[in-house]
């Protein structure tokens, strides 16, 4: 065997930048340079073999080339043999090279179709690039503007010293070695189940909760346990462009209905045929009109769940604030039979980072929602579920609903002021409730145009054309003020 030393002809180091030029077989020559980073973040033995990797499969070392012993490669490239050592044991694994009893280290042969091969350019949208459901386009924070978007809740009356405590607590207990439950925490599911049935007149215990990454994974998994590609499922017109995005996602067909002053309008829906399998609502604050589902609405949506067999998929989205008039049951409080998946959210009573929700639904739909939940994430993360199941069971969430009930209502008292000089133009609507308002302008204002002149004066609003599904949305403006304070809002 003729050792690397002999027929190396010449290396040539510089800085970090080395090259190596040897012969193989003494017939041809190889030339290859290598480039070794001291400063980068990759360890030496993967920048060596990356680069290996590229010649291999570029075709510059061909199918059955020897490379150099690992003694001549460290000091070659200036590194020790441990990292050349690496380097082979690296590419070994993967298949690049091989080694021959007695030979030395080589090209594996079965690249050889691989290598030298010109791997053309692609020449257009690859094939399972297909398209995706529309969303509204990225909506970037503005600084410097005054932004009323919606979904936007205030952050900075969290109560710190209770939500560090129940954290303090949680850092204390033995991290679980293995997997959660899908379903979530047992303690979380408790505080959520006794949450909900004092607030929101649901009955249900632990058993009937899933917790969730957030509302919208709720939904997610719900289209997943249910839908089939082609599966009609009512939806509000105009309504939550996430939502909408998130069901055709799963293959389903919408089929927009549309909202008037009590809700949903149940009579579209139940003139549609066939009669869809799911119906997506948000009845306490209808997104983005703002308008509650009256209660005779409600009633007449679940006869009609009943009887079309049909599955009403209720976001009770903005229930915790609510400002005039009695609070209405939700429609899975109502619910005697089965028809109603209720879905919810701690992003707008605590912070929308904290990235968990819930689902509570008749058990067959459970089921199958904690079986796609394994599939998914497997389970909501540990830590975060404990420390929010102290934070509910402590009563801080009660305390801090009512506190914010009465920060939000004078944000929305101040914004009814600012706006009243122009009351004979516009008509307010979703104040009941929420964190957000629709303003109805009069025909003779444009809602696009009166919008771009607000973003001139350092005001961002928007208007319901992302939100509308065919047709013409209503002439009016969105105002988001849960996150802006009074002087921002009055300005």
């Amino acid at each position: 065997m003729i050792c690397f030393q002999h027929i190396l002809k010449w290396f040539y180091v510089q800085g970090h930048s080395v090259r190596i030029e040897w012969s193989h077989s003494l017939t041809s020559e190889l030339d290859l340079p290598i480039q070794v980073d001291r400063a980068a973040a990759a360890p030496l033995h993967e920048q060596l073999a990356a680069q290996f990797r590229r010649a291999i499969l570029d075709g510059r070392l061909t199918a059955g080339a020897r490379l150099p012993a690992t003694r001549a490669l460290a000091a070659a490239t200036g590194v020790s043999r441990n990292v050349a050592l690496a380097t082979y044991d690296e590419l070994f694994a993967e298949g690049y090279i091989e080694g021959r009893h007695g030979s030395g280290t080589y090209v594996a042969g079965d690249l050889q179709a691989m290598s030298g091969r010109a791997i053309p350019a692609p020449s257009g949208t690859p094939r399972w690039l297909r398209p995706l459901p529309d969303l509204p386009p990225a909506d970037p924070e503005q600084p410097g503007t005054i932004d009323f978007r919606l979904g936007e809740p205030t952050t900075n009356q969290l109560p710190a010293d209770a939500w560090r405590r129940v954290w303090q607590a949680v850092a204390t207990e033995p991290v679980p070695t293995g997997y959660g439950d899908p379903a979530g925490e047992p303690l979380l599911r408790e505080a959520i189940a006794s949450y909900v049935r004092r607030s929101r007149g649901v009955i249900c215990d632990a058993s009937d909760v899933v917790v969730t990454s957030g509302a919208i994974q709720a939904l997610d998994l719900v289209a997943r346990a249910t839908l089939l590609p082609g599966d009609s499922v009512g939806f509000e017109n105009p309504g939550y462009p996430v939502a909408r995005a998130v069901l055709v996602a799963s293959g389903a067909r919408i089929v927009p209905i549309g909202v008037d002053d009590d809700g949903l309008r149940v009579d579209l829906l139940s003139a549609s045929r066939p009669a869809p399998l799911l119906t997506y609502v948000t009845p306490s604050h209808q997104y983005p009109l703002g308008v509650r589902m009256s209660l005779a609405r409600r009633m007449a949506l679940l006869e009609w769940a009943l009887e079309a067999d049909a599955l009403v998929i209720e976001d009770d989205y903005d229930s915790e604030y609510r400002y005039d008039g009695p609070p209405l049951p939700a429609l899975a409080g109502l619910d005697q039979a089965g028809r109603v998946a209720y879905v919810g959210t701690f992003s707008k009573l605590l912070a929308p980072s904290l990235r968990v929700g819930y689902l509570i639904g008749p058990a067959p739909l459970r089921d199958r929602v904690v079986r796609m939940k394994r599939l998914v994430d497997h389970h909501t993360a540990w830590p975060l579920q404990r420390a929010l199941a102290a934070f509910i069971a402590d009563g801080n969430l009660d305390r801090h609903v009512r506190r914010m009930r009465r920060v939000y209502a004078g944000k929305r008292a101040a914004l009814a002021d600012a706006l009243a000089p122009i009351a004979d133009r516009v008509t307010l609507r979703g104040l009941e409730a929420g964190l957000h308002v629709f303003l109805e302008l009069d025909p003779a204002l444009d809602a696009e145009t009166t919008r771009q002149r607000a973003r001139e004066r350092g005001v961002v609003v928007s208007t319901l054309a992302g939100y509308a599904d065919g047709g013409t949305p209503p002439n009016g403006l969105l105002l988001g003020y849960g996150g802006l304070e009074i002087p921002e809002i009055v300005t």
